[in-house]
Formats: structure tokens, C-alpha cells, sequence
């Protein structure tokens, strides 16, 4: 794929942008040639681009130069550029300036932003449609939030009705920023509480707050010294029976190229069989895989 046809992708798919958060370019699921490396998001004003690793030649150069000639028509006004390629992923400011107190917009909330952030930016957008889900299922329910990061899920779930929820991440600056997007959007915080435990070192403590009725695990693949899907994700499920409602209803998340579906699904068979299964969430198309298993995975349980 050559420049030029990515700066017709682009066009295309900006077409009818808003201020909400939107994928402009998905490399990642492998399906431009020669550009598995890169992704380039529309943040109101803000074209973020991100690369993987290092171009051959001028080809990075010429892919900057492009976006500055593209935003010209398309109503951006800022580049960032983050090099996940080098150590310590930094970012730059290639074209105009970045305001302060950035947020992304999905589905009308808000989530805090920091674009010169390493790797992470406080926010992953491939989860919109689990979030969703979540907000649209959260009725009047006592929801638990494990690996809870920066509280996304909580602000969908009060914003959708949830009685109580009790975010839990050993990250207390992410759950600061999860109570700084709880303030953006305008949500009473009473009945929300911001946990940061060792999820498996605190099986009894998160026991207190239940039993619940929506119970959302979204794990890092891998976080050294505390975490490993592969080692620890079976110790939730086990855990999930005694923490549970009788009528509980469990979105796993998994977002491990290496782990399919099945994972998750015989994990469940095997340590909580009173959970079945009910379907996975498709993904964003502006997020489409070669191969979806690769993707990020969301399957719906129902205890009931």
C-alpha cells in the first residue's frame, strides 16, 4: 500500500467526522500490506499516530509529510507522533500544539486523555463496543470492575444505571484518573468506590461489597510481577461462584493475540460451569483483523 492510497483511506474515512473518538487507520489487524506498524486515530482536532516499528528509509518522513498536507482539508490542527518502536515510547508534536486537559468522546462520555503519555494513552478505544454493552446492561445492578485502570467501564455502568460499583486496580493514579472521569461526565459518585488491591491477593476484601450482578474482568495480557492471563486468569474464574449473584452476568475481556476465545470459554467450563456462555461482542470494524482471534476478545457469561 503506498502513501498516496493511505491518504485516499484517510479521506474516506473522515469524511463525516464529529469530536467523538474515531480509528482512521488500523494496521495493526494486518490487512494493508507493509504497514502493520501503524495506526492513526481523529481526535476532535487531533490526528494521533502511532508506529510499531521503524520505517525502512524516508518512508516515515514521507508519512508525516502526507498527514500535514492532509489536515489542511481536513480540519485537524494537531499531529502526535508516538515511536513505540524506541524505548520509553516517546511521543512528538510534529505539527501544532496539544490543549490541555485532552479528552476522548465516545458515545457522548468523556475520558481523560494524555497523547505524550509512554504507550498508553489512559484510554483503549477498541473497548467502545464492551462499554457499551455494559452501559446498556447495568441497570439497577452492583457491578465489580476488576483490572478497572482508569474507571471506563464504571462511568458507562453509572451513566447506565448501576446501583453500586466497586472499581478495583493496584494503580493508584489510574484510579485517580478514574475519578477524574467519573467529575467529567457529571456523575454522583456515591455508591462508586476505588479499590486499589491486588486482585488476587483480595478475594475477601472485594467479597464485602457483593454479591454481584455484573462482574467485568479486563486483564493486561501480562504486567511483570503482578499479573499473567496465562498463570492468573483461571483464578478469577474460580473465584467467580462465590462472588456472584445468582443471576450474574460476567464480560470476560482478553486482548492477547496469542489466546484465543477458547480460553476463555474452557476456563469457564472448567472452574464456573454454572456460567454459560452467551456470544462475543463484535469488534469495531474500524478495528478489523486479518484473523479476529488475534484481536481483542469480549465473551458474555450468564449465571442465570
Amino acid at each position: 500500500m503506498s502513501i498516496s492510497e493511505i491518504e485516499a483511506h484517510l479521506r474516506e474515512n473522515s469524511a463525516n467526522l464529529i469530536n467523538e473518538f474515531k480509528r482512521l487507520f488500523h494496521g495493526r489487524g494486518g490487512l494493508y500490506e507493509g504497514w502493520r506498524h501503524l495506526t492513526i486515530d481523529s481526535i476532535d482536532d487531533i490526528l494521533s499516530v502511532a508506529l510499531y516499528f521503524e520505517s525502512e528509509g524516508t518512508l516515515e518522513a514521507e508519512l508525516i509529510e502526507m498527514l500535514k498536507n492532509f489536515i489542511t482539508a481536513s480540519g485537524h490542527k494537531t499531529i502526535v507522533v508516538q515511536r513505540r518502536y524506541i524505548k520509553g515510547s516517546p511521543s512528538e508534536v510534529v505539527e501544532g500544539e496539544l490543549k490541555e486537559n485532552l479528552f476522548a468522546v465516545e458515545n457522548g462520555m468523556k475520558f481523560k486523555l494524555n497523547l505524550l503519555l509512554n504507550q498508553n494513552s489512559l484510554y483503549f478505544p477498541d473497548m467502545k463496543n464492551a462499554r457499551a454493552y455494559v452501559r446498556e446492561n447495568a441497570k439497577d445492578k452492583r457491578v465489580l470492575n476488576l483490572f478497572s485502570y482508569t474507571c471506563a467501564f464504571s462511568v458507562a455502568a453509572k451513566l447506565g444505571g448501576a446501583i453500586s460499583v466497586s472499581n478495583i486496580d493496584m494503580s493508584k493514579s489510574a484510579l485517580s484518573v478514574g475519578k477524574a472521569n467519573h467529575h467529567l461526565n457529571n456523575i454522583d459518585a456515591r455508591g462508586v468506590s476505588f479499590l486499589p488491591y491486588n486482585i488476587l491477593k483480595s478475594f475477601s476484601r472485594i467479597k464485602q461489597n457483593g454479591p454481584y450482578d455484573l462482574v467485568i474482568i479486563d486483564p493486561p495480557t501480562l504486567q511483570k510481577g503482578s499479573f499473567s492471563a496465562i498463570k492468573d486468569y483461571g483464578k478469577i474464574v474460580k473465584k467467580l461462584p462465590e462472588i456472584a449473584s445468582n443471576d450474574c452476568t460476567v464480560l470476560a475481556s482478553l486482548n492477547s493475540p496469542d489466546l484465543d476465545s477458547s480460553f476463555i470459554t474452557d476456563m469457564m467450563s472448567e472452574y464456573a460451569p454454572e456460567f454459560k456462555y452467551v456470544k462475543r461482542l463484535e469488534n469495531l470494524k474500524e478495528f478489523a483483523s486479518q484473523d479476529e482471534e488475534r484481536s481483542v476478545k469480549n465473551l458474555v457469561f450468564s449465571r442465570s
